[in-house]
């Protein structure tokens, strides 16, 4: 089998694994699947639905042929997941190397195009709302149309959700909708557990579909918050396509600035981790509260 076969499988592969995820098995997975190779081309004896799934390459080695300083080049690959040391053939990357970039780049698009599964929503009691924006295309075209809610979702809100609150919690698609999947389940339980040990009042926490930072602030001033958290998927990578963000702001208003926010980034498993997110940002609201002001406000505190 040729290379150009092989990035044809890992592509299906990566299609049909989504595809299972989402409950859709039998003849109409198998269709989608027929439809894939048709499109890329491949025969039906290089390419079929029913092959045991190939295995993403491994580059964690060293591929440098007789390197001048082999342990520093294991050093730098222990202390970060960039792609280094794997060499080259010819001007090119390694068949495996390329192989690799072709899955991670499909993650990441899987990432930014498919939505958050509404069983997973269902799972995590979680009410949905949408933005002004009218689909994934005016989300990703038009920013602004995500820092507003639709008129409908302004109406569910409020007829759903608490007043008042000390604490309201929204979770936010954005630019990764794997992220919200891999990371919600760790991250919200510890978040309002601790939050609500703590004698804090929380709203009710509920999703946002298409989703920009900005649309914290509307949320904040239509149930009177006084902090407002967005645990929010961020822009996928080659590195992980599961990564999350939490945005933080005291009582949001018409004037609010980017530096008006307390964020973290990078929540998931090779960064902070969810549980261990959960509890920091429960200690970052009490500052928050306690000090009455966030992002750089909080700071100089």
């Amino acid at each position: 089998m040729g290379r150009d076969d092989q990035m044809e499988k890992l592509i299906i592969e990566n299609v049909m694994k989504e595809l299972a995820k989402r409950g859709l098995f039998g003849s109409e997975a198998e269709k989608v699947c027929h439809e894939a190779v048709k499109a890329a081309g491949a025969s039906g004896a290089s390419v079929c639905c029913q092959e045991a799934p190939i295995e993403v390459p491994d580059i964690s080695g060293v591929w440098v042929p007789n390197p001048v300083n082999l342990e520093a080049i294991k050093a730098m690959k222990e202390t970060t997941p960039a792609r280094i040391g794997l060499f080259r053939a010819g001007a090119r990357p390694k068949t495996d190397a390329m192989l690799k970039f072709l899955a991670d780049h499909a993650q990441a698009i899987d990432a930014v195009f498919l939505d958050v599964a509404d069983e997973f929503l269902n799972k995590m009691n979680l009410f949905s709302v949408q933005t002004a924006a009218g689909d994934k295309d005016e989300f990703l075209k038009k920013p602004d149309l995500g820092r507003k809610l639709s008129d409908a979702g302004k109406k569910m809100v409020v007829e759903k959700c608490q007043k008042n609150p000390q604490v309201q919690i929204l979770v936010v698609d954005g630019l990764s909708s794997s992220a919200i999947e891999a990371n919600i389940p760790d991250v919200l339980p510890v978040l309002t557990q601790g939050l609500t040990a703590a004698g804090i009042k929380v709203g009710t926490p509920f999703f946002i579909k298409y989703g920009r930072v900005g649309i914290q602030d509307e949320v904040g001033m239509l149930l009177n918050a006084d902090v407002v958290i967005s645990l929010i998927g961020e822009r996928p990578g080659l590195v992980t396509a599961d990564s999350m963000s939490a945005y933080m702001i005291y009582k949001p208003n018409e004037n609010t600035v980017e530096a008006d926010r307390t964020m973290i980034s990078n929540i998931h498993k090779g960064g902070t981790p969810p549980a261990e997110a959960g509890a920091l940002l429960v200690d970052i609201i009490k500052q928050i509260l306690a000090a009455k002001c966030s992002g750089m406000k909080l700071n100089l505190q």
